[in-house]
């Protein structure tokens, strides 16, 4: 039992073994994101439709049980005039009884820029009535493969009267 390498064996292992488990083998980034989503039922810029409710078609999203579908324009900032970056692509369907809250789930296709040929999948509850609401991105593809994240939604502008809204999408993601 005088042999060094009695000893020397097992703690040489022991520290690699505390190398190799505590270095993170894959580093995820984070990567931050403001983007402003152009939602419109009405007018010549008209993205969403509803599609189903208790009067059909004609129901209004403000209505509990209707679902929409939409196509909206993704930009930089809130002018709608400004560069276009992408595209809201999914639905919301009108999930509380009192017509107050929809739940989500839409696709932020990039068609431009930096992140031009991702996604980002965004689910989660849209209890439109207050400023400010917490949403969660799920999955993604291209830059954002096996992103995780969450984000604040924020309604910068909202005519209830002529159905258009710009809404700001505050991101926060990690991704390899």
């Amino acid at each position: 039992m005088s042999n060094p390498l009695f000893f020397t064996i097992p703690l040489i292992a022991i520290h690699i073994l505390y190398w190799v488990y505590t270095l993170p083998k894959n580093k995820y980034k984070q990567t931050n994101l403001v983007l402003y989503v152009h939602d419109s039922l009405t007018g010549d810029d008209k993205s969403a439709i509803t599609i189903a409710g208790k009067d059909g078609p004609d129901t209004s999203i403000m209505h509990f049980g209707t679902l929409l579908v939409h196509d909206d324009p993704v930009t930089l900032s809130p002018d709608p005039g400004s560069k276009e970056v992408g595209r809201a692509q999914g639905m919301y369907i009108n999930s509380q009884l009192d017509g107050k809250a929809l739940y989500m789930t839409f696709s932020v296709m990039f068609t431009d820029g930096k992140y031009k040929g991702s996604t980002l999948e965004i689910q989660g509850a849209d209890p439109f009535v207050l400023k400010e609401r917490e949403f969660s991105v799920v999955s993604g593809t291209g830059f954002f493969r096996f992103v995780k994240g969450y984000g604040i939604m924020t309604t910068e502008f909202m005519d209830i009267q002529n159905m258009k809204a710009i809404i700001k999408l505050s991101i926060i993601v990690k991704h390899f």
